[in-house]
């Protein structure tokens, strides 16, 4: 029973004995003796044995009636386990509060015994609360007045620090670092001993003032920038110049006044600003500057000069700052020639031909005038900002004007002496020099264009009759009375010497033109005539090759002189047939006759028709004048190409087949050159003399046929009309 008991207990699960033993507690605790609603609810349920209004024997009247026997006696023994679990609750709570009880009864115990005597200790402690007040009291009476003086002297040593801190703080304004130093003199501080270092101080600072007018200058609007228009001395980095500068000023009035003896030291600390100014404009300068900014500085430096005069008067900052803007002025006057030099250099260096740009573009003559705009406009502009400079009233360019005069004189002379000797290296007359390599750029690394060599010769004539009057007539109405040299001495620029310099540059260099050209035609005979073995040559089927690249080399001169140069004022008169069938049928008849001959006379013979042929030719004037025409620099290379092939023809032999092949090579020539070149006698003069030349060199010298010569070139004009 007591096993079936135990399993019973086991089986109660551990939600509902917690909920059973908080319920005892509660009950215990605190009891409950009426009757609620819910209670009276529960009347009926088998669990109200737990209530306060539990009916026992109402409950074991309903047990019995839904009950059996097991279910009885099932509840009998889970009843019985849940007595026993009650008791045994029970008991052990009666335990725990009684050890409890005995806890709180040995404390009482022990504080009852311990808080005797308590009482007069506490009476002890305040007599030594009193006493220790007593005393504070009468050392806070004897010390007031000395800790009134010692706070006093605190606060000022506080005040000291921070002053200082302020004079030689970076942070702080140059005027408030014055302002301190004033305070410590009023505070009766010893500041002699802070002389130097103040001093080196304000010196420092100056370094940090002209970073201020760097971004000044860097500010200034510059010419065709739309994204800096309306910006200079007037916006708001140059209202902080200024403030900046006033107060360099005012340290330097309130140091003179705080130390008497730094006169010398102020003095060189205000020179020392105005040449920081000149420095930056002058690096300002070299990185180009329009005359309107570079105005704009000379006035932020005169007014900052002035605010100097008035502080210290004794610097005569107006006479040095004089001096130091004669250089500055000087170099602004010099590169401004230089970037004018610049300009018109890479103008031209922008010159590069292609032949079908040649034939489409024209980029000789869009090159020549750019460059033509850019010498004269350039040196218009550039007289321009000189003139705003003469027309100015700031004080500093007043002074300054005689010398501006001599300057601009002087400029242009060196000027156009320059651009001469730039011509003439980019045109590759002139090795390049280390003051030279400027413009040498892109240019002297390549062979040497020919038509930029013919568009510098034109400009050389453009410069001559064109720009140096037109600027001599501007330097004569603005420039020419006033200068420092004096009416005596005479005037700088002379441009009688400018023009005769340019036009012998001119003239050197189309003949430098001529001669390049010549050049790569001499390349071309050169290659034909020592190449093949001209002894063994064989009979001549067409024109040679070589004569297509003659031509070739002549038609790229004709594009070249047709977009620089202009048309002689003679034009080529064509000559009658009848005229160039008699000199062609004279020629050869000769050579007929001569072939005819027997091989015992034939020296003689060659000997004395070619006489024969000078005679009547002699008087043919071959080499002439080079003009400015398109129709003498293509004649003179005509000439001189020939007469290189007449050479080339002269160190060769040659069999039949030889000869004839430079027989019909020349009779092609005869042909298309009648049409295209004036001095038709010369020309025909010198191919004649190519033939003569030939047979002199010829073994067995026997013409080919004049039929077959017509027959042959006949064939070649097709061929070249169809390609």
């Amino acid at each position: 029973m007591v096993d079936r008991a135990k399993m019973a207990t086991d089986d109660i699960p551990l939600d509902d004995k917690a909920k059973r033993m908080r319920d005892l507690l509660s009950s215990f605790y605190y009891p409950y003796h009426g009757s609620s609603p819910k209670a009276h609810s529960n009347y009926e349920n088998l669990d109200s044995i737990n209530s306060a209004s539990f009916d026992p024997e109402h409950y074991m009247n309903l047990l019995v009636q839904k009950s059996n026997l097991e279910e009885l006696l099932r509840k009998h023994v889970e009843m019985a386990a849940e007595i026993k679990n009650l008791d045994t609750d029970l008991q052990m709570l009666v335990y725990e509060n009684y050890n409890k009880f005995i806890s709180a009864t040995d404390a009482i115990k022990w504080m009852k015994s311990n808080i005797v005597g308590m009482e007069a200790n506490m009476e002890q402690l305040l007599d030594k609360i009193m006493s220790v007040q007593s005393r504070s009291d009468r050392v806070n009476t004897s010390l007031f007045e000395k800790r009134e003086h010692i706070e006093k002297l605190h606060r000022t040593r506080n005040l000291l620090r921070k002053v200082q801190g302020k004079l030689f703080s970076d942070s702080e304004s140059i005027q408030a670092r014055a302002e301190a130093a004033v305070l410590l003199k009023q505070l009766d501080f010893p500041v002699d001993s802070l002389q130097a270092k103040l001093l080196e101080k304000l010196e420092r600072s100056l370094g940090d003032l002209q970073l201020k007018t760097n971004e000044i200058v860097n500010v200034l609007r510059e010419p065709n920038d739309p994204s800096k228009q309306g910006k200079g001395f007037d916006s708001i980095p140059g209202i902080g110049h200024e403030v900046s500068v006033h107060g360099f000023a005012e340290a330097i009035r309130a140091y003179r006044v705080i130390f008497p003896d730094s006169e010398s030291q102020l003095i060189k600390l205000a020179q020392n600003l105005v040449i920081k100014h000149f420095e930056i404009t002058e690096q300002r300068v070299k990185r180009r500057i329009s005359s309107t900014n570079f105005l704009g500085a000379l006035r932020a430096i005169w007014d900052d000069v002035l605010l100097m005069d008035g502080v210290l008067s004794e610097a005569a900052l107006s006479n040095f700052s004089l001096e130091v803007a004669h250089a500055t002025v000087k170099k602004y006057v010099a590169s401004t020639f230089t970037y004018l030099l610049q300009d018109i250099s890479d103008a031209l260096l922008k010159v590069k031909v292609s032949p079908k740009e040649a034939a489409e573009e024209h980029p000789l003559q869009v090159a020549l005038e750019a460059s033509k705009n850019t010498v004269l406009q350039g040196s218009m502009d550039v007289l321009l900002d000189f003139r705003q400079l003469l027309d100015d009233e700031l004080g500093l360019l007043v002074k300054l004007r005689a010398f501006i005069i001599d300057w601009v004189q002087e400029g242009f002379q060196d000027f156009f002496k320059s651009l001469d000797g730039c011509f003439l290296l980019l045109s590759g007359r002139k090795n390049s020099s280390s003051q030279d390599q400027g413009f040498s750029e892109g240019a002297l690394g390549e062979k040497v264009l020919a038509g930029l060599v013919l568009v510098l010769a034109q400009l050389f004539v453009f410069i001559e009759q064109t720009a140096i009057p037109r600027i001599s007539e501007e330097i004569a109405v603005s420039f020419s009375s006033g200068g420092a040299r004096g009416h005596e001495n005479g005037h700088v620029f002379v441009s009688g010497e400018i023009c005769q310099l340019f036009q012998l540059g001119g003239e050197k260099l189309l003949h430098h033109y001529i001669n390049i050209r010549t050049r790569r035609v001499s390349t071309l005979l050169r290659k034909r005539f020592t190449t093949p073995n001209w002894v063994k040559h064989k009979e001549p089927r067409e024109v040679h090759m070589f004569v297509d690249l003659f031509l070739q080399e002549l038609k790229a001169v004709d594009s070249e002189v047709k977009q620089i140069l202009p048309e002689g004022l003679l034009r080529k008169h064509q000559r009658s047939d009848s005229n160039g069938s008699t000199n062609s049928s004279r020629s050869n008849a000769l050579l007929d006759d001569k072939m005819s001959r027997s091989n015992t006379q034939k020296a003689r013979s060659q000997l004395l028709e070619t006489h024969l042929a000078k005679l009547f030719k002699q008087k043919v004037e071959i080499f002439t004048k080079v003009e400015y025409t398109q129709e003498s620099v293509e004649t003179t290379i005509v000439k001189l190409c020939l007469k290189s092939l007449q050479e080339y023809v002269r160190l060769q032999t040659f069999n039949r087949s030889g000869f004839q092949q430079i027989q019909l090579d020349i009779h092609f020539l005869r042909t298309l050159l009648k049409e295209n070149i004036e001095a038709e006698e010369a020309i025909d003069f010198l191919l004649d003399e190519v033939i003569v030349a030939a047979s002199e060199r010829c073994l067995d010298p026997i013409p080919l046929e004049p039929p077959i010569l017509d027959k042959l070139v006949q064939v070649k004009l097709a061929k070249s009309k169809g390609t």
